[in-house]
């Protein structure tokens, strides 16, 4: 193994959920250099790392973890149509957004304040409030693995869907086959604000913003989410810890029919996009524990750890929830972080 490979580290500390576990071997990875040297069969099974915000530890991990912190970000390019952005793997994705808009290049400001790095935007394909990074994204590169590699991947060949790419369906998440490195993203010029979520609107009118800036919409966005999230550091979580479902537009009326109050949100396939919070509120686990882990009191849809909890106890409250929302409203919930 290289020098720069660690032995047995705590990863408790590395994830944003507080879980007690160790990887067998761990490597901080800077520079795209280093994946290189990490190459071939030889090496042990492997797993990447971002901030951590995404991920349940079940117990201790026996092969490499690789925690990318590759780093940088420029102005790639401009032409009449849009800024091209590139960013390092390891870089803080709200840092991200928050320079854009300090540079005066609009377009990321509905992904303000959403946890974890640049790398690992794509693989989940983020979004918020009406814009997915599916809308902003050019290319990536990665480093292949097995032969050391750069691979240049476009959009069209990541396959995203709503919290979905090619890189979950195919398991880059989970064998590390290929390990993202850098990401560009395209920011159009032809601005256009996208107020049109609830929270948002809501939180912009109440500022007496009628016409926003991005600037001032992220800010918005900034304070909705800081209202209705705990901060990891004080209260451990992963954020929204499920998947808001889609069901077809006859299973959405059906509901609707039922459950007047029920939110939903039609989608260009024809489908329906339903509030996983609101099923897990409804279900009576807001605010709800079990053991050391509950659903936050301000937003069902995040579970957080209220102290020593264990990957274990993490998944039974997970498996607790979907069975309430199943049994009332035949739905079934998919958790978003990946376990580990």
């Amino acid at each position: 193994m290289p020098d720069f490979v660690k032995r047995d580290v705590d990863l408790a500390k590395r994830t944003t959920l507080a879980l007690p576990g160790r990887a067998a071997f761990y490597a901080e990875i800077t520079a795209a250099g280093q994946l290189a040297r990490l190459t071939g069969s030889s090496v042990p099974r492997r797993f990447v790392l971002g901030a951590g915000s995404n991920l349940v530890l079940s117990g201790d991990f026996d092969g490499l973890l690789l925690h990318m912190a590759i780093g940088g970000r420029q102005l790639l390019a401009e032409d009449d149509d849009a800024w091209y952005v590139r960013a390092g793997a390891g870089e803080n994705w709200h840092q991200l957004v928050r320079w854009t808009l300090e540079q005066g290049w609009p377009g990321l400001e509905n992904l303000a304040l959403i946890p974890g790095t640049v790398g690992a935007a794509p693989i989940q394909n983020i979004g918020a409030y009406g814009l997915e990074i599916a809308d902003r994204f050019l290319s990536l590169e990665a480093c292949d693995m097995q032969s050391g590699k750069t691979l240049h991947i476009d959009r069209a060949a990541c396959r995203f869907a709503y919290r979905d790419s090619v890189f979950k369906q195919q398991g880059w998440h989970l064998d590390a086959g290929r390990v993202v490195t850098h990401v560009t993203l395209r920011l159009p010029k032809a601005w256009q604000p996208l107020t049109g979520y609830a929270d948002l609107a809501a939180e912009l009118d109440q500022q007496q913003i009628a016409n926003p800036n991005a600037r001032q919409i992220a800010a918005a966005v900034t304070h909705v989410r800081r209202r209705k999230l705990p901060d990891p550091a004080v209260l451990p979580n992963a954020g929204s810890f499920f998947h808001n479902p889609l069901v077809d537009a006859a299973a959405g009326e059906r509901l609707a029919n039922r459950f007047p109050g029920l939110p939903r949100y039609p989608q260009v396939d024809g489908r329906v996009k339903l509030a996983a919070g609101w099923l897990i509120e409804q279900s009576g686990w807001k605010g709800r524990n079990l053991g050391p882990v509950g659903m936050y009191e301000k937003q069902a849809l995040v579970l957080v750890n209220r102290g020593g909890a264990s990957g274990a106890e993490v998944i039974a409250l997970a498996k607790a929830v979907q069975a309430a929302v199943r049994e009332r409203f035949g739905v079934e919930l998919t958790p978003e972080p990946v376990f580990l």
